[in-house]
Parts: C-alpha cells; sequence; structure tokens
C-alpha cells in the first residue's frame, strides 16, 4: 500500500504516482498555477487512479463556472468507478464531490468533516472544508475545524504551513487579530511564497488600519509569486485598498491595469471570468466611482463578461458583482435577466439555491434598484439580507462594498435611520474609526457619527 506525503494510504499503482500525487496536493496548497498539469502528470502515471479522477472533478467545480460543470460529472463517473475497491475515506471523498456537484456545497462540507474525524491528516478534506466553509460565511466553521485536527498534526509534517495559513485566516474573520497574525507570519516564516498566508495576514492589516505595514507586507513578499496563480491578483487588489484609502487613485487606477486586472497577463488570458478576479475589478470599481474617479471604460468587458454568465449561478457571492458591472453600463435589459435567472435559480432546493434566494438575489436587485435611482426600493430590497449577508461568503474587506452600497440608498433616500443602523454595524467590526475610512468618514460626519 503506497501512502501520501501526509502517511495516509492511497489506492494507487505505484510509487512514483504517489509520489505525483503528493507533488499535486502541494500545487493545490500553493497556489501554483501549474497544479492542473501536475494532476495531468499524477494521471498519467496511474489513470486509474480513482482519488485523483475526485480531484480532478474538485477542481471543475473550484472555480465555480457552470461551463465546467459537465467535466465535473464526467470525472465523478470515473471516480465512481475507479474506487469501488478503494478504501473508505477515498470513496467518502467522492461522495463530497457528488454532494457538491448536486448543488449542496454545505453537504460536502459534512462529508469532509467527517473524513477529518477518522483523518485529521486528511489535507485535501480539510483544505476544501475550509475553502468552501469560507464561501458559504462560516468563518465559526473554519476555526473549528483548524482546532479539531491541530493536536493532530506538528511542525514536521508537509503541509503544516497550511494548517497555520488557514488558522491565520479564519482567527481573522472571527475577529481575533492579535493570534492570526502570529499564525500568518509563522506560516511565512517557513515558506515566504504561501499566498494564503500573506493573505490572511494583509486581512489582518487591512481590519487593523496598519496601512503603512500593508503596502510593505504584500510589496515585501511579491518577489515570491513566480508561478503563482490568481489569488496573487487579490493580494495586489488589497494593496490597491490601502492606496484607495490614502486617496491615491492614480496608484489604484495602476494596480487594476498591471496586476489585478490586466487582461494581457497570462493568468488573465487563461481565466478571464473567473470568480474572485470579476470581484476585485467590480468591487474597486465601484468604490472609486463613488468617490468620483472617471474609470473609463473599464466597466465595458466585465458587463461583457456578466451577460455570457446570465444563468450561472455557481458562485452566489459574484452575482451582485454582475449586477454592478451591468448597471454600470446601462444594461438594464441584461441586468434585468441576470435577477430573473437568480430568482428561477433560488426558487430550487439545496443549499446554494437558498444561498442566492436569501441574499445574492436581494444584493444584486438592490444594485439595480440605486443604480436606476430607486434608493428606497434599494433599501427595502436589501435590509432584510442585511443581519445575514455574511452568508453569502467572501470576507469582511469584500463584503465591505455591499454595506457601502446600502448606505449610499441609505443617504440618496434621505433614510438616516438605515444610515445609521449601517455605520454602527461597521464601526462595531472594524478597528478603525470610521472618520479615518474613506468609504464611511462622509456619511459619519454629516450624521454626526463618531
Amino acid at each position: 500500500m503506497h501512502r501520501d506525503q501526509q502517511g495516509l494510504a492511497v489506492t494507487v499503482a505505484s510509487a512514483a504516482a504517489a509520489e505525483a500525487w503528493s507533488h499535486t496536493l502541494a500545487g493545490y496548497l500553493g497556489y501554483r498555477a501549474d497544479t492542473g498539469a501536475r494532476l495531468a502528470a499524477t494521471l498519467a502515471a496511474d489513470p486509474e487512479f480513482g482519488l485523483a479522477h475526485c480531484l480532478s472533478g474538485y477542481f471543475a467545480l473550484l472555480g465555480f463556472n457552470a461551463a465546467l460543470l459537465p467535466a465535473a460529472a464526467e470525472a465523478l463517473a470515473r471516480a465512481r468507478r475507479l474506487t469501488a475497491t478503494a478504501s473508505a475515506r477515498e470513496q467518502a471523498h467522492v461522495a463530497a464531490l457528488a454532494a457538491w456537484l448536486d448543488g449542496a456545497p454545505d453537504r460536502a462540507v459534512a462529508v469532509w468533516e467527517t473524513i477529518l474525524r477518522d483523518h485529521p491528516r486528511d489535507v485535501l478534506a480539510f483544505r476544501l472544508a475550509h475553502f468552501v466553509n469560507f464561501w458559504l460565511g462560516r468563518p465559526d466553521r473554519m476555526l473549528a475545524s483548524v482546532i479539531a485536527v491541530a493536536p493532530h498534526w506538528d511542525e514536521a509534517l508537509p503541509g503544516w504551513g497550511t494548517l497555520l495559513a488557514c488558522r491565520c485566516f479564519a482567527l481573522e474573520e472571527c475577529g481575533h487579530y492579535t493570534e492570526a497574525e502570529a499564525a500568518g507570519r509563522a506560516a511565512i516564516a517557513l515558506d515566504p511564497s504561501d499566498l494564503w498566508a500573506a493573505h490572511g495576514v494583509a486581512h489582518v492589516l487591512e481590519m487593523q488600519g496598519r496601512r503603512g505595514e500593508g503596502i510593505a507586507w504584500i510589496d515585501g513578499l511579491s518577489a515570491q509569486w513566480e508561478g503563482a496563480n490568481n489569488l496573487r491578483h487579490h493580494l495586489y487588489w488589497h494593496a490597491a485598498l490601502v492606496h484607495y484609502e490614502h486617496g491615491a487613485f492614480d496608484r489604484v487606477l495602476a494596480l487594476y491595469d498591471r496586476q489585478f486586472r490586466n487582461l494581457a497577463a497570462p493568468l488573465s488570458l487563461a481565466q478571464p471570468d473567473l470568480y474572485i478576479d470579476v470581484q476585485n475589478a467590480a468591487a474597486m470599481l465601484f468604490r472609486l466611482q463613488r468617490q468620483g474617479v472617471a474609470v473609463g471604460d473599464r466597466w465595458t468587458e466585465l458587463a461583457d463578461k456578466a451577460e455570457a454568465r446570465i444563468g450561472d449561478c455557481l458562485s452566489a457571492f459574484t452575482l451582485p458583482h454582475w449586477a454592478m458591472a451591468l448597471a454600470a453600463t446601462g444594461r438594464e435589459a441584461a441586468a434585468e435577466r441576470l435577477i430573473d435567472a437568480m430568482r428561477g435559480f433560488g426558487a430550487g432546493a439545496g443549499g446554494l439555491a437558498a444561498q442566492v434566494r436569501d441574499y445574492a438575489l436581494p444584493v444584486a436587485a438592490a444594485v439595480l434598484a440605486h443604480a436606476r435611482g430607486r434608493h428606497a426600493e434599494a433599501l427595502d430590497l436589501m435590509r432584510p439580507a442585511l443581519g445575514g449577508m455574511h452568508q453569502l461568503g467572501g470576507s469582511h474587506a469584500q463584503q465591505d462594498v455591499f454595506e457601502q452600497l446600502f448606505l449610499d440608498a441609505a443617504l440618496a433616500a434621505g433614510s438616516a435611520e438605515d444610515a445609521r443602523l449601517l455605520l454602527q454595524r461597521v464601526a462595531g467590526r472594524h478597528v478603525v474609526p470610521l472618520a479615518r475610512r474613506r468609504g464611511y468618514a462622509a456619511a459619519a460626519r454629516q450624521l454626526g457619527f463618531a
């Protein structure tokens, strides 16, 4: 019986295939752009390796792109056939893939958590649960998972840095900034190219308003990101957030064009409508326009992609960003089709349908109403979702753009009560005083909000 680098048995034909499998997992954990090629090498080493086919299905779903669902379904069929006599752990991974493909990511997480109870060193189950819990708005579950498996890990185990990086981000999203930063910096000390750890600490610095440190942190690590995937774009988006707060809008636009939305870059050409890149771009353009910054025709390519993706509701958090692009370019008919498609999807069964129905739909509809000047309607749409909007997924820093939308609508509608509600919500979570936050300072002064 062959084993992976965490010591878990894998039903694979050779030691070379097992080594290739571990290399693939390392690429996935490290956000390497060549991870797909690593998986292809694993399958070349053992075409009958069922768990590798399962991972192929996982990878198809990680992009939240409906065009890849047939590939995921084919991978699931192969994985089921090839794991018929494999271990219970490998068969459980196939069950998790089936649940995720069925539009029930919450059920997939439950399967991964079951795997981790018996195999706490299953780094694939751990990392996938961390990822999906994040996009389900469950930071508490992210942290609980770290706490549960940590006693079974140690510094000598490959993947220890991943555990630290996930601990960092889970702690940050739960508001435990000191502990989060320590875990993230420890992961970077082990591996300066660890993008997830760099990302977690960047969030800490953002939430604590340590803006100069945030720029230095990203600038000091960016040389390590050669060969990284699109997460590097998101880290440059974090740098742009700091420059935005400083009012250095030219630098924000330079980062937009050269780093996190460079349409000519190989990563962008390979995945021109990847969900995280779309979120980065739309959220930044929306913020800039609130400040009166001319963004040129940058919305146009996003709106083109939004129209092409109408009906694709796999990434609930991305849907209001698509709506922003359509609204910003005056494509009202397309925006209405987007809303109708979301409404139809939300009428279905499963956790993803509920996420779209209860949170993505009202926020996206509010985006359109606000753009049309129907500000009171935008408030009415969004107000019931505000308290549970974290269930839409995304970090505090990412959800902030929706809070600014609500604030804008409240001010435009003359609803001081709603504006104060929003300011209290933000002030209660973010360390930085509202007077020092560009998106909120004017409203705070207007309403006499300390």
